[in-house]
C-alpha cells in the first residue's frame, strides 16, 4: 500500500511523494480552470491530486509516474482519467 503526502507549492503547483517500496516525489502543476473543469467546484485541488495519484497508482508503479507534470496530462496516457475522476 502507498502513502502519499502532498505539499502544496503555490495556488497552482504542488509536491507529491508517494512511499511505497520506493520513495518518489512528483511536481504536479493543476490549472485552476482544469480542476473545475473536473470537480465543479465540490471538491479542494489538494483532494483533486490525491485522487489522481490514487488513480494513477491503480494502474501503475510510482516509479512509473512522470516526476513533473501538468495534471491534465493523464487524460493522454489513460482516456477514462477525466469520467473517473468527474464522478
Amino acid at each position: 500500500m502507498s502513502v502519499i503526502t502532498i505539499d502544496r507549492l503555490s495556488d497552482t503547483r504542488f509536491e507529491v511523494t508517494v512511499h511505497s517500496q520506493s520513495t518518489t516525489t512528483h511536481l504536479v502543476n493543476v490549472q485552476p480552470d482544469y480542476a473545475e473543469k473536473l470537480t465543479c467546484g465540490k471538491i479542494s485541488t489538494e483532494d483533486l491530486v490525491q485522487r489522481s495519484f490514487e488513480f494513477l497508482l491503480a494502474r501503475e508503479s510510482n516509479t512509473s509516474i512522470l516526476r513533473s507534470f501538468d495534471l491534465g496530462v493523464i487524460g493522454r496516457y489513460f482516456p477514462e482519467y477525466e469520467q473517473h475522476i468527474g464522478r
